[in-house]
């Protein structure tokens, strides 16, 4: 980490020899002090760190930015770059290069990014830390369908397991939503969770589970709730609560309206594990709040609540179950 005024970062961007030696000595993190520089995006889009503005205004050149007094933050930004270096530059490179892109190519950006961290070393040592989990997933649906004439409820439906998403939830997910594709007579879907979380984020247990990362990658842009809620979004509303985590937020985000209960709680958890979000999360995400304030939840903080959701435009109201 290394820390510079919005100024010397400018005059270190005239120079390309210096490029190269600035993404070393940062090793990750560079902390810009002052925002009113004339750096330009352009500039700054290739340069491999997570550039973080501090202050009170939000260049468009920055990766996040963080207030003054945001010393918790800052602290919890520093150390995520510190477990995960290379997933957190990742995630600042991905949020930068699809900004602006259409949905389709940047599913296929983020899926790509996340499949390449999947081979990585951060990954490798967090499962190897952690071991291979088992499957407990049992027999039943682990998603629920309910159609009443031109309303479809789909419920994720694994509650003692917070509805920890897994491939097989994904699998079944992406056929619900088939349905309200190919049925124009439905006209409005409800995506609910059962239990105590709408959905915990990626079921830990099931972590790790692919023979070939390149294999995942096409899998996982075959079968994608992400790609068929953004073609649905216009009928969905997502009504979330508890922990909505990780695939939980970054699916619900797709909604055309999303309602949360009080008790909600929304975080981003990928990155140090040593991924990136990889539900769909880097397009629905800053779709709705930008990728300054995605940067943000997936690196600087914990979890939000559900006021500091609704004040970002994360959800669009708050109302209790």
């Amino acid at each position: 980490m290394i820390g510079l005024s919005s100024s010397e970062l400018s005059e270190r961007m005239a120079d390309p020899a210096a490029r190269e030696r600035l993404a070393v000595d940062a090793a990750g993190l560079l902390l810009v002090d002052g925002t009113d520089a004339d750096v330009r995006a352009d500039e700054v889009a290739h340069l491999p760190v997570v550039i973080a503005a501090l202050g009170d205004g939000a260049p468009p050149w920055a990766d996040l930015v963080l207030g003054p007094d945001e010393a918790t933050a800052q602290a919890r930004l520093t150390d995520t770059i510190g477990r995960a270096a290379k997933a957190a530059v990742s995630l600042a490179l991905l949020l930068r290069s699809t900004e602006g892109a259409g949905i389709t190519a940047a599913l296929v950006g983020e899926s790509t990014t996340y499949s390449m961290l999947q081979a990585g070393p951060e990954f490798g040592a967090w499962l190897a830390a952690r071991g291979h989990g088992h499957d407990d997933e049992g027999a039943a649906p682990s998603v629920l369908l309910d159609r009443i004439g031109d309303a479809l409820t789909i419920t994720l439906d694994r509650p003692a397991r917070h509805n920890a998403f897994t491939p097989r939830m994904r699998d079944e997910l992406a056929e619900g939503l088939h349905v309200a594709l190919v049925d124009p007579a439905i006209q409005r879907i409800a995506l609910r969770g059962s239990g105590p979380s709408f959905c915990s984020g990626g079921d830990l247990e099931t972590f790790g589970r692919f023979e070939d990362p390149a294999d995942a990658h096409l899998t996982r842009l075959t079968r994608s709730p992400a790609s068929l809620l953004a073609r649905l979004a216009d009928r969905t509303t997502a009504h979330i609560h508890g922990n909505t985590l990780g695939a939980g937020i970054e699916l619900a985000a797709f909604a055309h309206r999303v309602v949360a209960d009080p008790d909600t709680r929304i975080g981003l958890p990928e990155v140090p594990l040593g991924l990136v979000p990889g539900a769909g999360g880097t397009v629905s995400i800053p779709r709705r709040i930008g990728r300054q304030l995605t940067a943000r939840l997936a690196l600087a903080e914990t979890t939000i609540d559900a006021a500091t959701a609704k004040a970002w435009g994360l959800v669009d109201e708050i109302s209790p179950r």
